[in-house]
């Protein structure tokens, strides 16, 4: 029996959850199961340089939060892990109620590989190879125009998601997908005329 199509995205509102994303191997594996994968704690202890028994103990922690599960279809001793959404968003209220510190630590790890991603993509540029694609712009949008703009992002995403490294079309290849919609500034929207 196959497992259930998981949500589109799972929203973390509790600030302590916080602490349980902020970790550089957690971040990993969360990568590879929030693409698709199902993972033993075996596979993702490799992929992160760590030993299986370690790999359980983050699994459990992000278990606690709803975040991933064991995937109940898979036979076997040792069952896989897989996320339990999409996507994950990080509401207002979660940081808010984190403080300014451990949502700066959140997110940073969150976003720790972007960097490395960058250089990846320089040195494919500079090499003439394919680096995929980069756009930075401004929009003036409603909030409510903000939240359908992201809601239509996730769904585009969606249509691509469900290939994994094991179940991909021949010459697929993987590619890091940053989705950021981020205000310009602190300040209010000046009044329109």
């Amino acid at each position: 029996m196959a497992a259930p199509d998981p949500p589109a995205e799972l929203r973390i509102t509790d600030p302590r959850a916080l602490r349980a994303l902020a970790h550089p191997a957690r971040q990993r594996v969360l990568t590879e199961l929030f693409s698709g994968e199902v993972l033993t704690a075996t596979e993702a202890a490799r992929l992160c340089g760590l030993t299986p028994s370690a790999m359980s103990y983050h699994l459990r922690a992000l278990e606690k939060w709803g975040i991933v599960e064991r995937d109940e279809s898979a036979d076997g001793r040792e069952r896989p892990w897989r996320a339990t959404a999409d996507s994950i968003a990080i509401t207002p209220e979660a940081h808010r109620g984190a403080g300014l510190e451990r949502s700066r630590v959140s997110i940073h790890t969150w976003f720790a590989d972007l960097e490395g991603d960058l250089d990846r993509m320089t040195r494919a540029v500079a090499d003439g190879g394919n680096h995929g694609m980069t756009s930075r712009g401004r929009l003036w949008l409603t909030d409510d125009e903000e939240r359908e703009l992201r809601a239509s992002l996730h769904e585009l995403m969606r249509t691509h998601r469900g290939r994994t490294s094991r179940d991909h079309p021949e010459g697929a290849r993987s590619w890091n997908v940053y989705a950021m919609i981020l205000p310009a500034d602190d300040t209010p929207a000046p009044p329109t005329t």
